[in-house]
């Protein structure tokens, strides 16, 4: 498997800078919102798409939601994933409201369908990733 630094980084400006360093440092999911009457959004950007707002405010996260469509990816565009195939990127809809694209790290990619819940990984497996990533939520009897 990879390793962190081999993974390309994702690019890095004044509007994702919080949302990256909570990702990378603490392997947790923060979203944007609109300080008055927004509503949660991904991706980081400077003006909320629901109200016009630029007086945003990174809040966080559950980093629990379900997928609604994925694919396999079989042939990827970077030669650090080459051994990691088949990489399972998802959209995926957060309790929150906002929906996101996401990788899936599940060892079974046969066990993938939509609908399914998902969380992203415990912080000391996320630092692996520089973007969010998932797991499967296993289901819990109520």
């Amino acid at each position: 498997m990879s390793r962190v630094q081999d993974y390309p980084l994702p690019y890095e400006d004044e509007d994702n800078r919080e949302f990256l360093a909570a990702w990378r440092d603490e392997g947790r999911l923060l979203l944007q919102q609109a300080v008055e009457g927004g509503r949660p959004f991904f991706y980081p950007r400077p003006i909320c798409p629901y109200t016009g707002s630029a007086d945003l405010v990174f809040k966080p996260a559950s980093g629990r939601g379900e997928i609604v469509s994925y694919a396999l990816v079989l042939r990827p565009n970077h030669p650090v994933f080459n051994e990691e195939v088949p990489i399972i990127l998802a959209e995926i809809e957060l309790e929150e409201g906002a929906s996101l694209l996401g990788r899936i790290i599940c060892e079974d990619a046969g066990r993938i369908a939509s609908g399914l819940g998902v969380e992203v990984l415990p912080p000391e497996e996320a630092r692996r990733y520089p973007l969010p990533t998932f797991r499967l939520r296993e289901k819990v009897d109520a």
